[in-house]
């Protein structure tokens, strides 16, 4: 892609996201969302593949459903109320009717089917940003709409961590197993966000932190499935042999950083009188955990069969930025014992 066209386009994702932000005008931040779908929509259709074309287009016919369900429902809101303002949403159908758009939006379950598809279509870079940049933006609106609709909030969590678990247990393919770990990562945040937004906005930060870690150690080893995982330790053994400690934090396994939130939440919850959300929620966090160690297995415990040319690649250079993925992998493995400042920071 042309590098003026390219720097247009990630310039338009920035103020998109940038204009949702800022705005506490229904208007305004429709706008801001739109832009947003606008500007990846390029990115995700340049390969000129026809699973690429057809995944920009699930893509774009979701979050144009999702647009227009949330314009409808902040037009009816000012219609009952007099009120645009985001901070001003008191009657319950507008806001229900916009929880339920942003939860398409950004992939919630139970109108999430659209994400392993679509991430399946894309390229890793791509499907990078779908699975980091394009959540900030509906994130900031549910967290300033006002917790009127705690239950749908409650039941949009559980059944996110529920089918995040459940649909990468038969999963060979690692897009579609990431993109149902980012259902069940986003099931944990929708859960707590009524009772500590702050909490919400440290699990997301964490998230973004391991998935970019997983994806970029994908895209150093061109690996697309477990079994080209399998075989990946020829080209970086260094790296492989950290990775599975990166796919044991997505799973929220200690001393890693993955179990920070996980532990700040059950904590919360409980706190909230919630003691069996909090335990089905731990629960389906080890439907998560299994396909996660499917992964580690693959890469540390099997040794797949290899001739002579396929030992050469860890002896060559490789031409792929690896700075951002050894900062990345280290804020993954080794954040824990920040937990005490990191809650006082942000809690």
């Amino acid at each position: 892609m042309n590098p003026y066209i390219l720097a247009t386009l990630l310039f338009g994702l920035g103020l998109g996201t940038t204009i949702t932000f800022a705005s506490s005008h229904w208007l305004l931040a429709w706008m801001g969302l739109e832009m947003n779908t606008l500007a990846i929509i390029p990115l995700m259709a340049q390969h000129h593949h026809p699973r690429a074309v057809e995944a920009t287009t699930k893509y774009f016919l979701t979050q144009a459903t999702a647009a227009a369900m949330l314009l409808f429902a902040s037009t009816t809101n000012a219609w009952l109320t007099g009120q645009w303002d985001i901070q001003q949403m008191s009657h319950p159908l507008p806001v229900t009717m916009i929880t339920l758009a942003l939860a398409l939006k950004i992939g919630l379950a139970p109108v999430h089917s659209w994400l392993p598809e679509v991430l399946q279509g894309l390229d890793l870079t791509t499907g990078l940003i779908l699975s980091t940049w394009q959540k900030l933006a509906p994130f900031a609106l549910l967290l300033q709409l006002q917790p009127s609709n705690s239950l749908i909030l409650i039941l949009l969590g559980l059944s996110s961590t529920l089918v995040g678990g459940w649909g990468g247990l038969n999963q060979t393919q690692l897009r579609k197993i990431l993109a149902y770990s980012s259902i069940a990562h986003l099931g944990w945040m929708i859960l707590i966000l009524q009772f500590s937004p702050s909490l919400t906005l440290l699990t997301l930060l964490t998230y973004f932190l391991m998935t970019a870690s997983a994806f970029l150690v994908f895209k150093l080893n061109k690996a697309t499935t477990i079994n080209t995982l399998a075989i990946s330790w020829t080209k970086a053994p260094a790296l492989m042999s950290l990775t599975p400690l990166i796919l044991l934090s997505l799973g929220g396994l200690p001393p890693m950083t993955g179990f920070m939130p996980k532990w700040l939440i059950l904590q919360e919850l409980t706190k909230q009188g919630l003691a069996m959300t909090a335990t089905l929620t731990a629960l389906t966090a080890l439907l998560s955990l299994y396909f996660y160690l499917r992964l580690s297995y693959a890469m540390t415990l099997t040794m797949a069969p290899n001739n002579l040319s396929g030992l050469t690649p860890w002896r060559l250079q490789t031409s792929q930025a690896t700075l951002p993925l050894a900062i990345f992998m280290v804020s993954s493995i080794c954040l824990l014992p920040l937990t005490p400042a990191l809650t006082a920071l942000l809690i």
